[in-house]
């Protein structure tokens, strides 16, 4: 939009006073201004305060900025540092308190990471906000790329669509966005009258990805507060309900992205991707560690290209080795979900944008998918409506 610069942005933003009459640029609580498309995206700097003294300025910035020409959607989201309370301090287990939050006890003690409770004693959880109309929230994840996890979310979603489910999935990758391929969509969302997020939907299931807001191939380059809000955006101004389950498909590891979701949403649980070889296995182990620690349960492990079997002669090969996922399912306490083949079939309709469990539900791929989807629901309807996991407050040191 080459009407609608920083300088405009930021000239708006001056219109907003803050304690003491400075405006809140000029007190230097604005930043990492970011124009795409006519979607504005900027933080607000808590710093070392409490950050819910800035949700009214949150409001009222979006408001100004949103009235301006050629703007089409605002995402804003609010950083702060550590915050100090009463002297006390983090367990080092991931777990933060801040000032003016009521906290959640967890009482018990736990080595186990699949029970969703950090080692050593209760943790301390400030509730997060949960998504209007949507019932249970889960994250599909991997310690490492190249494991299939994308592949694993969407044909899960469509497993999940096929039991009955209002479902929807969540493209969380923001510098690696798949679904536009593994869907075939390349449409860009539209917003509704409350400025709101309208949701695509494919095979019956809503979506929602940063890939439908920049053409494939260009390179999101944004920092930390950018991605945040990014993100807080697409969870809670997108047009999710009604839904039974949120797929959210994780970028791999375990960095700024997974807390921020952690934080934001209260996930029912994780599923964790990994292939056989034992290098996958350290780096899920990674990714196990860390939702136990943020206190979110592991609803199980899949094992992706758990195999092949040769479409010519039939002959079967562990070309990544086979078993391990179940064997450190069994080690930590979870479910093993099930084992997915190396196979031509999903390749093929997952780059055509196709899921194997839409086009082809028949098939034995298909059938594997579904069997982890049935896995994944009896576990969630097992927890009931009111067992979400309350978001931890995370914070940086």
């Amino acid at each position: 939009m080459a009407g609608l610069t920083k300088e405009k942005i930021l000239d708006a933003l001056k219109t907003i006073e803050f304690e003491g009459g400075d405006n809140i640029v000029d007190r230097g609580l604005v930043s990492e201004v970011v124009i795409a498309n006519g979607k504005v995206y900027f933080a607000l700097d808590a710093g070392n305060e409490d950050p819910q003294k800035l949700e009214p300025y949150c409001r009222k910035a979006e408001d100004v900025v949103g009235a301006l020409e050629d703007v089409s959607s605002v995402g804003v989201t609010i950083t702060a540092e550590r915050q100090k309370s009463n002297g006390s301090q983090a367990n080092g287990q991931g777990n933060g308190h801040a000032n003016g939050q009521a906290d959640n006890q967890t009482n018990g003690k736990s080595n186990n990471p699949a029970g969703g409770q950090p080692q050593g004693g209760g943790a301390e959880a400030a509730a997060g906000q949960a998504i209007p109309g949507v019932r249970h929230v889960i994250a599909v994840a991997s310690g490492k790329g190249g494991v299939g996890k994308s592949t694993t979310s969407v044909n899960l979603a469509m497993g999940l669509k096929a039991l009955g489910l209002k479902v929807g999935i969540l493209d969380a990758d923001v510098y690696g966005p798949s679904m536009p391929r593994l869907l075939g969509l390349n449409e860009e969302p539209q917003t509704g009258p409350n400025n709101e997020i309208l949701a695509l939907e494919a095979y019956g299931v809503k979506v929602m990805s940063m890939g439908f807001m920049v053409a494939e191939g260009t390179p999101v380059v944004w920092r930390g507060p950018m991605v945040m809000s990014a993100l807080g955006q697409m969870i809670n101004k997108v047009t999710w309900a009604p839904l039974d389950v949120l797929v959210i498909d994780m970028p791999p590891g375990t960095g700024d992205v997974q807390l921020t979701i952690a934080q934001q949403t209260p996930l029912s649980g994780a599923v964790i991707v990994s292939t056989p070889q034992d290098l996958a296995l350290i780096d899920a182990r990674k990714g196990i560690n860390m939702f136990a620690q943020v206190n979110i349960p592991i609803l199980g492990l899949v094992e992706n290209m758990s195999y092949f079997l040769c479409p010519s002669c039939g002959e079967r090969s562990d070309i990544f080795g086979h078993g391990g996922a179940k064997e450190e399912a069994l080690k930590i306490g979870a479910d093993f979900l099930g084992q997915i083949p190396l196979h031509m079939d999903i390749r093929e309709t997952s780059d055509a944008g196709r899921p194997i469990v839409a086009s082809n539900p028949e098939s034995a791929e298909a059938q594997a998918y579904m069997d982890i989807a049935k896995k994944v629901w009896n576990g969630l309807d097992a927890q009931g409506e009111d067992t979400r996991v309350a978001a931890p407050n995370i914070v940086i040191e």
